[in-house]
């Protein structure tokens, strides 16, 4: 079965996922009300990674509709996305960095994704023309790196991404170029298959510039064979591949499973890049989010679990502010520090502050950013 066949073949709605996992009739009829909101979709891979009789299953928490994505608490945007846009479709929040949101489409709309606002539903920041986007990064020369991103570049036709490609390698100040996928772990046979799309990333991916695919396995039970065959192609085409983490409540938020996931990583030649704290969004905070307190502690554990190379991720949360390292805690005080800024003047900085035992986010008008130091 082709890529494109199974992307077409996947599960879009609560009476055919419920004919593969177990879901009682009172929950169908709430589910639905969530799939009105923020839609469903499960390729027939990773459906099969669900355990169908178990309610719990972790796979099946990031795939499939919850009752908890009924609660409205959070925000839609809650690292300022639409305050850094530039122009529909590309956002510039670091001086060095450009991010170009190239479709609203996903091989499998992840349920705690932190652009459930934009992800699959129509919406005005999508890329409309990416001639404009190259021709911004062309004018910005203090911008040496660019981020794909979406939803999933990667569902996109390999023409397509041939034609982004080629405008951005012309520009001379770029060092390198990352493409934002969870392919290798919804869809791997996109990769797998696809030996043009293979073709195209070996040219571009060149011993003086090299193309980064950051993915995002959440779970060591996504490592499979497949995901495993589908990273080897990418390796061998001259990738490299960085993995940034999620931590999810009742998913990951033990050491073994985090442990085990960073581990099984570095073995299949994966670098842990982030582990990130989960974003209050709307219909994901309640269901998803772990306090801060205890995601240090989590991650503190795990590392005691691992060797160098699978323990060089940091904790971080993507914050209105800028990506905020989680460093320590004494206490109820816990420890940070500004791991990029959007206001350069705060980068590199530490600084603390007194945190609620389920307090899961800095609040981005909080005076302790004021004291950063």
């Amino acid at each position: 079965m082709s890529w494109q066949i199974q992307l077409k073949e996947s599960v879009e709605s609560i009476q055919d996922v419920a004919q593969a996992i177990v879901i009682s009739s009172r929950e169908k009829t709430r589910l639905k009300k969530v799939v009105e909101h923020h839609p469903m979709r499960v390729p027939p891979y990773y459906l099969s990674l669900i355990d169908p009789c178990d309610p719990d299953d972790p796979v099946r928490a990031m795939a499939v509709p919850s009752v908890d994505e009924l609660n409205l608490m959070g925000s839609y945007d809650t690292s300022g996305e639409k305050d850094n846009t530039r122009m529909p479709g590309l956002q510039h929040k670091y001086s060095q960095t450009a991010v170009i949101i190239s479709t609203n489409r996903c091989a499998m709309y992840c349920r705690h994704c932190f652009r459930k606002r934009l992800v699959g539903l129509p919406n005005d920041e999508l890329l409309r023309r990416f001639d404009d986007a190259a021709s911004y990064i062309r004018q910005h020369s203090e911008i040496n790196n660019v981020l794909v991103s979406g939803g999933d570049p990667f569902v996109l036709s390999t023409s397509l991404i041939a034609r982004f490609l080629e405008m951005l390698s012309d520009i001379r100040h770029l060092s390198f170029i990352r493409f934002g996928s969870r392919i290798p772990v919804t869809l791997p046979h996109r990769i797998i298959d696809d030996t043009d799309f293979l073709q195209l990333l070996r040219r571009h991916s060149r011993a003086d510039r090299r193309l980064f695919v950051v993915t995002q396995f959440n779970h060591p039970r996504e490592i499979t064979d497949e995901a495993v065959a589908a990273i080897d192609c990418l390796l061998r085409a001259g990738v490299v591949v960085n993995n940034q983490s999620v931590l999810l409540r009742r998913v990951n938020d033990n050491p073994e499973s985090l442990a085990a996931l960073q581990n099984g990583l570095v073995r299949i030649g994966v670098n842990p890049y982030y582990v990130f704290q989960c974003r209050p969004v709307k219909r994901v905070k309640h269901h998803f989010q772990v306090p801060l307190h205890q995601a240090y502690e989590i991650v503190e554990e795990a590392k005691r679990m691992l060797n160098g190379h699978s323990k060089r991720f940091r904790l971080v949360m993507s914050h209105k502010k800028g990506k905020i390292e989680i460093v320590g805690k004494k206490g109820d005080e816990m420890f940070f520090k500004f791991h990029q800024a959007k206001d350069p003047a705060n980068s590199g900085k530490f600084f603390s502050r007194m945190v609620h035992p389920q307090e899961g986010w800095l609040h981005d008008n909080e005076e302790s950013f004021s004291r950063a130091g």
